[in-house]
Parts: structure tokens; C-alpha cells; sequence
């Protein structure tokens, strides 16, 4: 506290200098330099309240504790999410194999063959099942009859792989 308001008492020895040489050069000045002088001691009581206050009180600290910064999730992309979740229908149901991932399937291998070797499945079939393979074309074919029994088992794992692997050759 004696640090503090030897600062403050250093700190007005300026303007109480100012005030004399005010009251002795321009006494005319006077009252507005009275009021500027209040307003300077006004601010060192201030600052020395401040002060003490600060210091009285201990710091604060966090009521929890700061987290590290969590790595950014890896959830795959939501198109990716997506084809995984038809796939595990696919291989769980015959229903879903259908319905939901053999269109998938058929689009995917109707963009590759187009964009990769020029043929359409409608206009080359013959073509398009030497490129494929005959499990994936057995898959993708058009003509692909709905499952007669709707709670069957879809497509088995080794199959599925190597549908995916087909896909992945052209």
C-alpha cells in the first residue's frame, strides 16, 4: 500500500506544479485549473482504490478447467456414411439389397463404364458384362428380378468384396 501511494503522490507532483504556476501566471484561469487538478486527484484516488482491490481479492480462477482441444472428429463424409449404411442393408437383407443398394450399384457402374471405356449397358450389355465380371452384372443388370422372399439374407461379404473389387478394375 506505501508503493501505491508513493506512486499516486509522485504521479500529482506535475499537476500540482501546473496549479502553481497557474495561480501565479494567469490567475484569471484559476477556477478551471482547480477543477482539472480535482479531476486528476479524483483519478490517482482511483486508481489507488483499484489497486488495493486488486490485490485484496486473490485472482480468479476457471471453475473447469480449460479441455485440450479435441482432434477434429473422423466421421467419413455423409454421401460416404450414406453408402455404407445401404451396404450393411445389402448384406443383411435381400429387401434392402435390392431396393436400396443395387441401384446404387448400378449407377456407380454405369458412370464407370461411360466415363471410363465408353459403354452403355443398355447399348452394349454384352460389352459391359466381359467388363464387369459376371457376379457384378448377375448385381446390375437390368432386368434383375425383386427378391421372392423379402427377409432373406442380401448379398454375403465375399460377394459384396468382390463386386467392389470389379467396380474398382474398370
Amino acid at each position: 500500500m506505501n508503493r501505491d501511494l508513493g506512486r499516486a503522490l509522485r504521479a500529482l507532483i506535475a499537476p500540482t506544479v501546473a496549479l502553481f504556476v497557474v495561480l501565479v501566471f494567469i490567475p484569471g484561469r484559476l477556477s478551471l485549473a482547480v477543477r482539472i487538478y480535482g479531476l486528476l486527484v479524483c483519478a490517482v484516488a482511483l486508481a489507488l482504490a483499484l489497486s488495493a482491490l486488486r490485490r485484496s481479492y486473490p485472482r480468479a480462477r476457471r471453475l473447469r478447467p480449460r479441455r485440450r482441444q479435441q482432434p477434429a472428429s473422423r466421421r467419413p463424409p455423409p454421401g460416404l456414411a450414406r453408402i455404407e449404411h445401404e451396404t450393411a442393408l445389402g448384406v443383411a437383407g435381400a429387401f434392402d439389397l435390392h431396393f436400396r443398394l443395387v441401384p446404387r450399384i448400378r449407377a456407380i457402374a454405369a458412370g464407370l463404364l461411360a466415363s471410363r471405356r465408353s459403354v452403355s449397358q443398355q447399348a452394349a450389355p454384352d460389352t459391359a458384362r466381359n467388363i464387369l465380371g459376371s457376379e457384378t452384372w448377375e448385381l446390375v443388370r437390368a432386368d434383375r428380378p425383386p427378391p421372392d422372399d423379402r427377409l432373406a439374407r442380401g448379398l454375403p461379404v465375399l460377394e459384396m468384396r468382390s463386386v467392389v473389387e470389379s467396380l474398382e478394375r474398370i
